[in-house]
């Protein structure tokens, strides 16, 4: 290959590699790993067939100061425990936002399916969330206490139990991607229509309010990661049905690596929620602005780190780079 082709082929790689030096602080550390091999690559080419040339020097200093940056990195070993959610987890979202808007589409769509469901059928509620579960709530909303259910186990061990239950729900959503993004629609689906066929029958007792007010004092957070875990799923699903120019096996993989961070980047969040859910929810009287007032910054919450922190990162560094270039 003739040099000028060589380079007019692979500048604007390097010059957005010179940005991302620049910019190393909004840069993941597997993007920076990714740019080095790349970088390393196409040194090893110019030194082979232009050893003497000024684009050979110059690949090796960006090698040199791309090495330093990520050897930098590796010494900042408990560093990278605070930057990964605040940095590695909002950028995976950026990357992936448009497959948490059709994540949180289908789960709408299917809390609406469950809520027509159950106006219309008034065996609905049994057949999603069980004989018992639905005699058990019609007793409770008889006694007066239509959330008794959240005060019948030890706070201790209800929030562990919960916990781990909700990690395991969206580990499966992420998994299940596996097998091709329409599991982890599937199971998005059927939790929606879980959460729509719930709302419903408390609606259709009278007792909607006192319903939400108490399950989205844990279920903003809870649910919001289940959506996010959908996401995770559709990511590495997708990478197997639509590698692009990538082999199948290499898309799957860069998918997966993508979709792990989104569905571990939600533990925390789960593990918040199971908190509320064991050591909150059951407490009905609570005064109702004290509650409304924690789903409102669960809800702030959820839309800062989901959506307004991964863009406002990624637009300053798109920003960055676009001075850098100039």
């Amino acid at each position: 290959m003739k040099e000028i082709l060589f380079i007019r082929n692979n500048i604007e790689k390097w010059r957005t590699m010179e940005g991302m030096i620049d910019n190393v602080k909004f840069e993941m550390p597997d993007q920076l790993a990714d740019a080095y091999t790349e970088l390393t690559a196409d040194l090893a080419f110019a030194q082979t067939h232009y050893p003497r040339s000024r684009i050979t020097i110059y690949l090796n200093k960006l090698a040199s100061a791309l090495h330093n940056e990520i050897y930098r990195n590796k010494r900042e070993k408990w560093s990278r425990l605070l930057t990964f959610w605040t940095q590695e987890v909002p950028d995976v979202m950026w990357k992936e936002r448009k497959l948490l808007l059709l994540s949180f589409i289908i789960f709408m769509v299917s809390v609406l399916i469950g809520v027509v469901s159950t106006l219309g059928d008034e065996s609905f509620p049994r057949l999603i969330l069980g004989d018992s579960y639905t005699d058990m709530t019609l007793e409770n909303i008889a006694k007066g206490k239509p959330m008794g259910v959240y005060g019948m186990e030890e706070e201790g061990d209800m929030f562990i139990g919960i916990t781990l239950n909700n990690i395991m729900v969206s580990f499966n959503v992420f998994v299940s991607g596996v097998l091709t993004s329409l599991m982890s629609v599937f199971l998005l689906f059927r939790n929606g229509i879980m959460v729509g066929c719930f709302d419903t029958f408390f609606y259709q007792h009278g007792i909607l309010g006192e319903s939400l007010l108490a399950t989205m004092l844990h279920g903003t957070l809870e649910l919001s990661a289940i959506i996010v875990a959908g996401a995770a799923g559709l990511a590495i699903g997708n990478g197997w049905l639509f590698p692009g120019t990538y082999s199948r096996l290499v898309s799957f993989q860069r998918g997966a690596k993508r979709g792990m961070k989104i569905v571990v980047g939600t533990v925390p969040i789960f593990i918040m929620a199971g908190f509320i859910e064991a050591f909150i929810t059951r407490h009905t009287e609570l005064n109702n602005f004290i509650r409304l007032g924690i789903i409102l910054v669960s809800l702030a919450f959820v839309v800062y780190y989901f959506i307004y922190l991964p863009y406002k990162r990624n637009c300053h560094l798109e920003n960055a780079n676009r001075k850098t270039k100039d």
